[in-house]
């Protein structure tokens, strides 16, 4: 349900509330500001609280039995076939965005080709700035004022998602254009930025609308592939769409899969696993079948002959062979990688709080509009250092080139010229002895490093056998505006990716130290010492820095090899890859981990990690007593309509336990659950309801069947209000009521009040859980605890008054009046 749609059913009630009722949210709001110690900023934990979990597991009650044994068994072609789908349509669209990428780029340096040429590089800035202004403030229109969140939404929202989190607007229609929209301007403008992290989300949001197909936007509600209209199936169209996304555009199937795994999904198995892998397949062979014959939407012939040289976008085509002391600098880039990656991560994240205080304006246009106008100053900079700087370095000659190198072809020379940045540089031809003519070309250092996308540059870098083609000045100068920049364009308000970025910051830097070698022990020729290479530091140097910002390991050792198809390379790049992430964890968290914080997305790791006076408590010491939430709403089988109507409309619960009665004379013991969005479901229809009988046990004759109640959000708000208002005051609904038996889920899970709290959170994270019953010895319910009782601040809090001296006070404290019970 949507939050504003919440707010409207949503009361004063002074009794204790399951989920944060709003006048114990304020009473809370007061406690925990005169907390010294506590962690979160009030609106950062109004934000976690706004989150609503996902139902992964389907309730299992009467109808769903009924409505399953309906079904036919069918076989899993059509989730396969899906599968496919998805990946040919994200391996289209990843060919798509990069043809508008290189043909914007191109048409860009195009109008200033002449400028650069005649020396005149005021006009040439200007051009530059003029046609970059007009993509990124479209750019960044796109989102801040298409998309419904009014911000670039990316990684860190869909590792939250597939982590069992609900976030608005993250698979909207709209959300979709402005991203792609957003992705293809911002990189083509000159930002340092890539289309990476973009593809990730598009192909999350193709796998989502593609196995759902229905569009809210559009009021589009296909009658096909409806059995996949649920959370689970859901997660899993997402997690392929992601790893797909990442797959075609570095063209890394396994890579891809991998990612999905390692860093994006938090609930994997084997067939998941299968059925990621034949859609990266599937995106990967898309992207390459139309690459093949296809350039700036011209087919140039060739269809499904797949050139090394195009389909490995960085393919290292000599390879070294390796000596044992190529590891010491090996370990050094990696150190070096996870103390910048660290650093990285640490002023992105000051730079994006910067960001939200800054830009914490009241009124939304106003807000919007700032934040427009950061990225074109980030623009302006970065323009006016790819065409400004450059100015400064001289031309540098490189090895004389045969012209049937070129293959003779005026394309393909323009293209040399492009590729070397001629930037101002001249260059002269002549026919040797030989009869063939020659070309003596020159070029300019820092406008080939910093003038070209961050693509072709990291081409120039990973280049072998050019061991002295940049010099410690246009490398050093480079890396330093790279690092800022990309830093600073990272979270703004623009669609954009770091994978790039840091690909080509670690090979900057690795450059510099496989330069530091050569100055030392020179050019080497012989095969011994041919690892000394500049261009193998620089893919080295890259998967340390990516890994020191990202923290990833297997998947990122596996991309680096599909990306470059240096295999001779694999030991090195495992050895950097492990010291960075292992110097970067003694740090800080990795850049995702430290954006879902920033953005108070609850997120439940594999393991939870609670500190106390700098130690880590064994949760195992612990119950679920000492987390969960007391004084819990609960229903019964037989429940009266104006009390259901009542309580949905004073509470923001997202379900409730049921109770009953096995003996007359016995306590109330836990029945099951079910979900608030259900029980409005039922409400909305009153040929169900039935007059008060002393019956306990009736049923109904006709129940709902479970395609009615089961829905992801509510039809028509507005009715809904206008019925809970009339069943609340009509004096005739207090003699109704409803059996909700057929609908409560029979299987929810529960544990004990002394239940290990690490088995505890075991169980939520690994079943993905929305609510976990607590009951005593004798059944009765006595709390429930959700997704944020378990958040790492509020465990630490209550945990903290666990372990705290009890004094008189505190312990006279009501259990529902302690700050942590706020979360």
């Amino acid at each position: 349900m949507e939050n504003g749609e919440e707010e409207m059913l949503m009361a004063e009630d002074h009794g204790p509330d399951l989920i944060n009722s709003q006048d114990f949210r304020r009473q809370c709001s007061i406690i925990r500001s005169s907390l010294a110690y506590y962690h979160c900023k009030e609106e950062e934990r109004e934000h976690l609280i706004a989150h609503e979990s996902l139902d992964y597991l389907p309730s299992h009650s009467e109808v769903y039995k009924k409505w399953l044994q309906e079904k036919t068994y069918r076989k899993e072609w059509d989730r396969w076939l899906l599968m496919g789908l998805i990946g040919t349509a994200v391996g289209m669209l990843a060919f798509l965005i990069h043809q508008i990428i290189d043909s914007l780029i191109k048409l860009k340096w195009d109008l200033v080709e002449n400028y650069l040429q005649d020396g005149n590089i005021h006009m040439t800035w200007l051009c530059a700035l003029g046609s970059g202004l007009a993509m990124v403030v479209l750019s960044s229109g796109s989102v801040l004022f298409f998309c419904p969140a009014g911000s670039p939404s990316g990684l860190p929202e869909i590792i939250g998602y597939l982590n069992g989190t609900s976030i608005q607007h993250l698979f909207n229609f709209k959300t979709f254009l402005g991203t792609f929209v957003s992705c293809m301007l911002a990189v083509a403008s000159g930002l340092f930025c890539g289309s990476e992290g973009p593809m990730i989300h598009l192909g999350a949001l193709l796998g989502c609308g593609l196995s759902q197909l229905q569009l809210d936007t559009l009021g589009v509600h296909l009658p096909i592939f409806t059995r996949f209209r649920n959370s689970a199936d859901k997660r899993s169209f997402i997690t392929a769409g992601a790893g797909a996304g990442i797959a075609s555009v570095f063209r890394a199937p396994i890579g891809g899969l991998l990612f999905t795994l390692e860093e994006v999904s938090s609930f994997w198995d084997i067939r998941l696993a299968w059925q990621t892998f034949f859609c990266c397949l599937m995106a990967t062979f898309t992207t390459d079948l139309l690459s093949s014959s296809l350039c700036g939407f011209v087919y140039r012939g060739h269809f499904g002959f797949f050139e090394a040289e195009k389909r490995i976008i960085f393919w290292v085509k000599n390879l070294l062979d390796m000596n044992v002391l190529a590891f010491v600098p090996t370990i050094l880039l990696g150190m070096l990688g996870g103390l910048l990656g660290a650093l990285f991560v640490s002023l992105n994240i000051k730079i994006n709080k910067l960001r939200m205080q800054f830009f914490n304006i009241p009124k939304l246009s106003l807000r919007k509009t700032s934040k427009l106008l950061e990225t074109v100053l980030i623009l302006v900079c970065t323009t006016t250092v790819t065409v400004y700087l450059p100015y400064f370095f001289p031309c540098t000659p490189i090895m004389s080139v045969r012209n049937y190198q070129l293959r003779n072809n005026s394309e393909t020379i323009n293209q040399f010229k492009r590729e070397i940045s001629e930037y101002s540089c001249s260059s002269s031809t002549w026919i040797g002895p030989d009869g063939v003519r020659y070309s003596n070309q020159t070029f300019n250092q820092a406008a080939a490093l910093l003038v070209e996308n961050g693509k072709q540059g990291i081409t120039y870098l990973f280049k072998r056998g050019t061991h002295e083609e940049f010099g410690y000045t246009s490398l050093c100068t480079a890396l330093a505006f790279y690092f800022i920049l990309s830093c600073w364009t990272a979270g703004s308000a623009v669609a954009s990716g770091l994978v790039i970025p840091m690909l080509y910051t670690g090979a900057l830097y690795g450059r510099i130290i496989g330069l530091i070698l050569v100055s030392i022990f020179g050019v080497q020729t012989n095969e011994y010492g041919a690892w000394i290479d500049p261009g193998l530091f620089a893919a080295i140097g890259a998967a340390s820095f990516f890994s020191g910002v990202s923290r990833l390991t297997i998947s990122l050792t596996v991309i680096m090899v599909e990306i470059t198809n240096d295999v001779q390379s694999l030991l090195l790049i495992m050895l950097a890859v492990m010291v960075a992430k292992m110097v970067g964890d003694l740090l800080n968290a990795s850049l995702y981990s430290s954006l879902l914080k920033l953005k108070c997305i609850p997120y439940l790791d594999v393991e939870p990690f609670v500190r106390h006076r700098r130690k880590w408590l064994n949760l195992e010491l612990f119950s679920a007593r000492d987390v969960m939430e007391p004084g819990v709403r609960v229903l019964h089988l037989k429940e009266n309509i104006a009390f259901l109507a009542r309580l949905l409309a004073s509470t923001s619960h997202g379900g409730f336990p049921v109770v009953c009665r096995p003996k007359p004379d016995h306590a109330e013991v836990f029945q099951g659950t079910i979900k608030r969005l259900e029980l409005c479901m039922l409400l909305e229809n009153e040929h169900i309801f039935e007059p008060e009988t002393n019956d306990e046990t009736f049923s109904s004759s006709h129940p709902l069947s479970y395609e009615k109640i089961t829905v992801e959000k509510l039809p028509n708000l507005s009715r809904l209000t206008m019925l809970l208002n009339r069943y609340t005051t009509d004096p005739r609904y207090q003699q109704l009521f409803i059996n909700l038996d057929p609908y409560i889920n029979k299987s929810a899970m529960s544990v004990q009040a002394h239940f290990s709290l690490q088995c505890t959170y075991i169980i939520f994270r690994t079943l993905g859980l929305r609510h976990l019953t607590v009951v005593d010895r004798q059944n009765r319910v006595v709390g429930v605890i959700t997704r944020k009782d378990l958040m790492p601040f509020p465990l630490e809090e209550r945990l903290r008054l666990q372990l705290a001296p009890r004094s008189p006070d505190v312990g006279e404290q009501p259990l529902d009046s302690r700050p942590w019970m706020c979360s």
